[in-house]
Order: structure tokens, then sequence, then C-alpha cells
């Protein structure tokens, strides 16, 4: 009786002495019902132990019962899979594996495809070191193996270090599919090519083929046809490989980093710290080799909480250090592929690790290395090739927290500390310039940059200056705060000055006050009377709406009033006494902001200053509401907007265009303090429309809630629960009073 045979005839009666039917036991085991009717009849020529461990524990075995079932098992495995003296072997999965849910389903379909369409599938998993290309890879052949009866082979290429020539593994491969020493004598390197085509051709087979190193020592070992499934590990993601499908790694999702360290740890222990826990996973970047490095070292120091080991990894020049465990490193691992860049490229990695963002463009490697941008992609895709840089599907670059770490430590051993400091100032110079650039597009009397200046970046229209400003914040706000600490002085006030229109289109980002303490603080640094005027009003502008800080907001609009007229500066005069309305209005001092309001409109008319007087005209016209005095604010808007629609205004742009929709929500306010309520609806809808097209959400969330609130006086609840709605909508980009308003309406409304 062949072993195949006598397998299947131990697990049947064993299944029948528990009394199970087939689809009884295939319950209770998970293993399907066809494959094991498939093993009983002696047709499943390779059972797995990870089956027959769930068929034994299905079955309700003793200790003793199961071992014996086990050994059967083995027997019955072909002795192909074994061959080679250990070169080539079997698949063996991690017992722990976590995750990689969504990764292991597209294997399961292409496995499927091979099975039923006849057609070899070929995926490369490729991904940064560390990041479990080779576990996955084991987990999916131990999972499909029994959709490939012809046999599962492992092949370690490996590829970072000491590759194996492909001739060798060849010669291993073919071994192992059970072609004689005789056989492949007659051939030479092409003809084994072809033969193992042939064989895999003919055959169902699983191969993976593990740590490649690139397209040349992979490419003969590939099929050409027929029903077999080659998973292909590498840190590149080997491009130039043709017919071939892609799994991009990357670290994994933060619950399965949790859930991979809980499984290791054991839950009683890792429950116990679970708030711990979930900080280690976040201090090893979520990536699978430091997650199983982490918990391993836990479970050796069995006597050191959880908590510890956060302690240990919290100081980042000794984290990757720490995330040592017996002969595993991961700075080993990085090491490998570090020892593989040209010169350029590890150069470029190392200042990138100077990049404050989470991410970055390949401007930023120019302006590092001071090469064009083209350039600086070229080495930047090297160290996509080589798997320590992420692209991404959106045109950007990351660097995993862990290699910053490790790029980081680089950067301190092979480059002169004077180097470091002067790519700093260039990366440094480099955001806070554009950012000067692509903030006074919005700011009247500047617009589009210079003919003469030439960029890393083009801002060619306001909406790519807005884009910029928006995708690189962290990077240039990190900036402005490294130039804040070293004193430059002059950049931070220049950098912030240039923000000031900027900051309304993007007022709830949360750093503006940060922004303007610190470019005042740099203009005291100067003491400079006008600077300090300039700063200190921009400061005061941002404390009431972004923090609520309204008495403090009319102390800095004080004494920039002080430092003005110390300069003799009269528009920064007005500038300080039209500041001061809003946050007195909030305070409820009405009368001090309608005196303020109407100095500062007198002091910019008579400066000429137009830009300056409309904006006083605004809340001028909203304290004479306040005061019991509506139609007379309501005559002042209509004012405004006369001036704004005039064909020799002389503000326009963005300016104009911000104004005219402030101009109109005003009108609405005076038509509903009149008790007018369809005339402010029209004029809402209108101001609403213009703060859309202009891009003001904390403007249009406000306009959108005082639509609402009156489109309920006129009953129009519809109407109202749509626009309450699409306050909600806007989420942190709108005031979070006006947030809790809206939802406070909605919830009083009738259900609809």
């Amino acid at each position: 009786m062949s072993e195949e045979k006598s397998f299947g005839v131990a697990l049947r009666g064993l299944r029948q002495r528990g009394r199970l039917t087939i689809e009884e036991l295939a319950e209770a085991s998970g293993v399907s019902v066809r494959a094991i009717g498939d093993m009983e009849r002696g047709r499943s020529r390779v059972p797995q132990r990870r089956t027959v461990v769930a068929l034994a524990e299905g079955l309700g075995l003793a200790d003793a019962e199961r071992e014996t079932l086990l050994a059967t098992g083995r027997a019955a495995r072909p002795i192909r899979a074994v061959a080679a003296a250990g070169t080539v072997v079997p698949p063996r999965s991690v017992g722990d594996f976590t995750g990689r849910e969504a990764e292991l389903a597209l294997l399961r379909e292409a496995a499927e495809r091979a099975r039923a369409g006849g057609e070899v599938s070929v995926w490369v998993v490729s991904g940064p070191p560390g990041c479990g290309k080779t576990t996955l890879a084991l987990k999916a052949a131990a999972d499909l193996a029994e959709e490939f009866p012809d046999g599962c082979f492992v092949v370690d290429l490996h590829g970072v270090e000491g590759p194996v020539d492909t001739g060798e593994a060849l010669l291993k491969l073919l071994k192992a599919l059970g072609v004689s020493d005789r056989r492949l004598a007659k051939e030479d390197p092409q003809g084994h090519a072809g033969l193992l085509r042939a064989l895999l051709r003919e055959r169902r087979c699983l191969v993976v083929l593990d740590n490649a190193r690139d397209e040349r020592q992979v490419r003969p070992l590939l099929p050409g046809g027929g029903r077999s499934l080659v998973l292909v590990t590498s840190r590149r993601p080997l491009t130039g490989l043709e017919d071939v499908d892609r799994l991009v790694l990357t670290e994994m999702a933060r619950a399965d980093a949790v859930e991979l360290l809980r499984r290791i740890l054991g839950a009683e222990r890792a429950d116990a710290e679970a708030e711990a826990v979930a900080q280690v996973a976040a201090l090893c970047g979520h990536l699978p080799l430091a997650l199983r490095v982490a918990g391993n070292w836990l479970t050796i120091r069995s006597g050191w909480s959880v908590a510890h080991l956060v302690r240990r990894l919290a100081d980042e020049e000794r984290r990757l250090g720490a995330l040592a465990a017996g002969d595993v490193r991961v700075e080993a691992a990085f090491e490998l592929s570090y020892r593989q860049l040209t010169g350029q490229a590890a150069r470029l990695l190392r200042l990138l690790s100077l990049v404050p963002g989470p991410d970055m463009t390949a401007a930023y490697g120019a302006a590092l290395t001071a090469t064009g941008v083209f350039e600086a992609e070229d080495v930047m895709e090297e160290l996509v090739e080589a798997g320590l840089l992420q692209a991404t599907f959106t045109g950007r670059y990351q660097l995993h927290d862990l290699l910053r770490l490790f790029a980081r430590a680089r950067l301190s051993l092979e480059e002169e500390p004077g180097e470091q400091e002067a790519a700093d100032d260039r990366l440094r110079t480099w955001l806070l310039e554009t950012a000067v650039v692509a903030g006074r597009w919005f700011k009247p009397a500047y617009g589009a940059p210079p003919s003469s200046w030439q960029g890393l970046v083009p801002l060619e229209s306001a909406e790519e200056a807005r884009a910029w400003l928006g995708s690189e914040a962290f990077a240039w706000f990190a900036a402005l705060r490294g130039a804040a600490r070293r004193g430059e002085h002059t950049r931070v006030v220049e950098t912030a000055d240039a923000l000031d229109w900027y900051c309304a289109l993007s007022l709830f980002w949360g750093h503006w006050v940060e922004v303007f303490r610190l470019s005042s603080e740099a203009a005291a640094a100067l003491d400079d009377p006008y600077l300090q005027a300039v700063h200190l009003n921009h400061y005061s502008v941002v404390l009431g709406p972004c923090e609520h800080r309204y008495r403090e907001s009319v102390e800095q609009a004080d004494e920039a009033l002080e430092h003005a007229r110390r300069a003799q500066d009269t528009s920064q005069q007005a500038w300080a006494l039209v500041n001061a309305v809003l946050p007195h209005r909030r305070l409820g001092e009405v009368q001090k902001g309608f005196e303020k309001a109407r100095a500062a409109a007198d002091l910019f008319e008579a400066a000429g200053e137009y830009e300056g007087w409309i904006e006083a005209m605004g809340p001028h016209g909203a304290t004479l509401r306040e005061l019991g005095r509506a139609e007379e604010a309501l005559t002042q808007h209509q004012r405004m907007i006369a001036f704004l629609d005039a064909p020799d205004c002389p503000v326009s742009g963005h300016a104009a265009d911000t104004y005219r929709a402030l101009a109109s929500g005003a009108l609405g306010d005076d038509y509903a303090a009149l008790g007018r309520w369809r005339e402010a609806v029209d004029h809402y809808r209108s101001a609403q429309d213009q703060f859309h097209r202009i891009g003001i959400p904390h403007n249009e969330g406000e306009t959108l809630l005082i639509l609402g609130e009156a489109l309920i006086e006129l009953g129009e609840t519809e109407d109202a629960r749509s626009c309450l709605r699409q306050v909600l909508a806007l989420g942190d980009a709108a005031d979070g009073k006006d947030l809790t308003t809206a939802q406070r309406l909605l919830d009083a409304l009738p259900a609809a």
C-alpha cells in the first residue's frame, strides 16, 4: 500500500471511529470537504503538517494518536519536496502570523486562477527591509500547498548578501523536481532554464524565490506557461520583469502590529499593559521585523515590563541598537541594503534624514544636494529600487521612521559636521524662500513671483502656490521653527509676513498662533518698532478666531498701536485699531469696537490705503448693526459693494474677491437684523457661493450656519437641514463652535 493510501486509511479509520461524517470533520477542523475526501481516497499527495494538525484537533485525538497521525502524514509527503540537501525546502509558516489579509487574498485568487485557467502566475513581493516579505510568501505557500500537488519549493537566493548564482539555483530546483544528474549533465545553463520551464509548464507547483537580488538572477527561473504559481520576494521592485503581478509591502496596520505583539507576548501579559504595547508598536514604526525583535526581547526578559522597553525605545539615538534579539538586529537588515548603494545614493539617504516632514518630493533631494530636480529624482529612484525609500501613488516619497533613524546615524558617522549644517541650511532656505514666494500670491501688491525667480517647484498660479503651502506645511513650519531657534530673525519675519493673507485660507490649520508669536518675538529681537507693529498685528488677528483668546488679542493690538506710533506709521496704527474690533465685539464691548473701527477707517482713508479702508468698513458696519443701527449698517455695506464693483476700483484680485464675499455676508446680517429674511437668505447664498469659489472654508462654514438659521426662520426646514449638514461636512476646516451649533440645530429640527 502506498504512503498516500496509508495516510488516507488511517484518517478514514479515525473519522469513522469518532462517528463523524466528512462534512462534520470539515467543520470541526477547517479543512475543506474536498481535501478530506481526496486524502482518504489517496488522491492528495501532499498532506501538509498544518493540515494534519487541524485534522487531529478536529478529531479530538489524544497526544499519542496525534503524533502517530503526524508521523503517517510526514511519510506520505513526496521525497522531491525535501531534495537538494536543504537548499530547496518545503514551505514553513510562522505560527503567530498576523494581518496581511488583503495580500493573502490576492495570492489565493492568483492560485485559483492558475489552477482553473491553466496560466502561470508570477508575483513579485517587494518592500523595505524587515517589512515581512518572506514571512508573507511562506504563509501563502503553506496555506496554498494543497492546491499544488506536484510540490512546493522555497529557494533562498541570498540576494542581499552573497547572492546565489542563477545556474546553481536552476540545478537545485531541477534536482528537487526529480531530474537526474545524468540528464542535467547533458544540458548547458540555457538548456537547464528551458528544462525548468518545461517541467513547471507540465506540473502544478508552487515556487518561492526568496530574497532575489535583481531581474538577471530571477529571469531564468521563471516559467513561461502552465498552472504553477511563483512568488518572488525582493527588496527591489524588479521593474525590469515583464508579465508579472506586483505586491508592494510597507509597515503593518496599527491594529495588526499591536495584535502581533500580543500574540508573541501572550494575551494576559499584553492586555495588562495594553497602552505600553501600543507604544512599542508605534516606536517600532509598525515594521514586522522590529515588532518581532521587540516581542522576543520582552519574552526573554519576562521580568521586565513592557513600559520599560518603551522607555528604552523612546531614546531615538539608542532605538535601533535596542531593537536586537540574539543575532537578529533591525539595523543589520538596513545595513545590508545600504552597502549596495552607489555613493551618490548613500549620501542622499543620509541627507534625507534631515527632512522634517513624513514625506517629500524630489525637490527636497535637490535642495539638500544643490542639484536639479531631475538629477535628485534619479537618485531617489535608486533608493526606491533598493527598498530604502517608498514611492507613493501621489508622486511623493516616504522614508520609514526606523530607516530615518538609521540614515541619521550614518549621517553623523560619515558626514563632516560642516556638510551636515550646510545641507540643513540649504533645505531650510529653500523651504522658507518658497513659502515666501507662494504666500505672496495672495498678498496685495505682490501676486505672481518675479520673472527672475527660479524655483525647484512650479508656482505659476495661485492654485499651485496654495497647493504647495498646504502639502508642505509640516516642513516649512518646521523650517520656520528652526530659523527662530537659530536666531534668523529677518528670515522669520519675512516668511510670516508673506503668509498673512494665505492664513485666512486655512485659518484652522492649527499653528498660526505660533507662527505669528515667533515672528513677533523675532521683530522684538530686531528692535524695529515698525516690524513689531506689523507682527503684533498679525498675532492679534489669529489669537481670537483660532484660540478664542479675545482679551489677549485686544492687548496685542494695543501694543501694536504703540509700536506703530513709535514708528510713525499711519497704516499700522490703523491696522492695530481695526484688529481690535472683533475681539471687542466678542467681549461685549461693542462701543469700543465701533470707535476703533471708525478711527481706523478715517486713518486708512487719509493715507489713501484702500485695502485697509474697506477692511475697516466691514467691522464698522457690524458694530453699527449691533448698536441697533441696522439701516446705517446696510447703507455702509452697500457702499462697500459699490466701491468694489466700480470699474476703476483700486482693489483687485484675491483681496477684492474676499472683501466682496465678506460684504455680501454682512448685508445678509443687516437684512436679518431688520427681519427681512428672504433678502437675508439671498445675500447669504451669494456670500457662501463666493467663499466656496475662493476657497475660504471657515467663512463658508460660518455663512452656511447663519443661512441655515435664516431658512429656519422662513420655515424652509429641508433647505436648512442641507445647509447645516454642509457645515458639518467641512470638519476641521470650520470653526469648532460653528460645528457644535450646527449639530445642535440639526438635532432640534423635526424629523424628515
